[in-house]
């Protein structure tokens, strides 16, 4: 049955697209994009849904990720190793490039999707006129992770009262960043702020180094990388990514908004279908699963038990690329006019995927 016919608002010259029920896709696969925070639930099919809806040709895609060894890509390779991809009609190839070198590539065709976030390279070339766009989120932390900006202690300071005004910040990705955005908050929330700051770029291997050693102050620290000072009392947590609020994800060109948005809608219909499947709740209580992504990821079964399971949320927030870009521009490395979130933000393909209605 064909339900409503609705234009996506993504400014791209796309066609209406039919809005049909999704059997297995309640009211629960689709949450309110205003809604952020801790006690927010990410949206959820039952498992094995949205059900396949195979194209009747295969189509080749290429997704572009910076990395195949981090969690928040394990989705991906869970979807491949599943065959999940191969129901819709799907040969999915996982390349690894950096965001800044696989952008252009994006815009021009040469790659069909980008697994990274709305960095201020993305906000940069969208306002020059490339066509991409953000279309699926990919993680929100659990309340109990600490990974985020750490900062040593001076002698008579508490965390609730420190001071990071003109102390060094160490970071394995610069001021471009998505964590620039809570990056700022909490800058601001210590009295300090992005122009106030010295940011040393560091190698992943060298950011916790540097950080113990009195190299920089202060340092970003991913996981699992916080349970090394999280017990030593020199060290205090300050906060990460906003909870509840995905800060990256899928990234579309023109081919998949709008030459041919059945194989886009196909593989975010693939990627929910798999995160409803695998990844819906505290999917490290299962030893096997463990095993197998620490396989897939080339990981320690206990380096992935040893932080909390990520939230995998496909959602886009309201406000997010606003925030996002206020920190871009705080931090001096965005031009132009703030972008309005309906250039940088497609949310009807994965709308349609779960039969939702706008």
């Amino acid at each position: 049955m064909t339900g409503c016919s609705a234009q996506r608002d993504s400014g791209l010259k796309t066609a209406d697209r039919d809005i049909e029920p999704v059997p297995g896709c309640g009211e629960h696969s689709w949450t309110d994009p205003a809604q952020t925070g801790e006690n927010r639930s990410p949206a959820r099919c039952e498992a094995g849904a949205p059900a396949p809806r195979k194209l009747k040709k295969t189509r080749k895609l290429t997704i572009a990720t910076s990395t195949l060894t981090a969690e928040y890509v394990a989705p991906l390779q869970i979807a491949i190793a599943k065959g999940e991809f191969a129901k819709e009609g799907l040969d999915v190839e996982l390349r690894v490039l950096p965001t800044p070198e696989a952008l252009p590539l994006l815009a021009k065709g040469e790659i069909d999707a980008l697994w990274a976030a709305p960095e201020a390279a993305v906000v940069n070339g969208i306002n020059s006129g490339f066509d991409i766009r953000w279309v699926a989120g990919n993680f929100s932390p659990d309340p109990k992770s600490k990974s985020g900006l750490w900062v040593r202690l001076r002698e008579g300071e508490k965390p609730s009262s420190v001071s990071l005004a003109n102390r060094k910040i160490g970071t394995l990705i610069g001021k471009g960043s998505v964590i620039s955005y809570p990056m700022d908050t909490l800058l601001s929330a210590h009295g300090a702020d992005m122009a106030s700051m010295s940011f040393q770029q560091l190698g992943s291997s060298d950011v916790l180094t540097a950080f113990t050693s009195g190299g920089v102050d202060a340092a970003w620290l991913l996981d699992p990388v916080w349970r090394r000072v999280e017990e030593d009392e020199k060290y205090a947590f300050l906060g990460g990514q906003p909870p509840g609020e995905p800060l990256g994800g899928a990234l579309f060109g023109p081919g998949l908004l709008s030459a041919d948005v059945d194989a886009g809608v196909a593989l975010l219909r693939a990627y929910i279908r798999t995160v409803n499947t695998y990844f819906a709740d505290d999917y490290k209580k299962d030893p096997a699963f463990v095993a197998e992504l620490a396989k897939i990821l080339k990981q320690d079964p206990k380096v992935i038990t040893a932080v909390p399971a990520l939230r995998m949320d496909w959602e886009i927030r309201k406000g997010t690329t606003d925030r996002l870009q206020k920190a871009y521009r705080d931090a001096g490395v965005t031009e132009g006019k703030p972008v309005p979130e309906a250039r940088l933000v497609d949310r009807g393909l994965y709308a349609e995927a779960v039969g939702h209605e706008p």
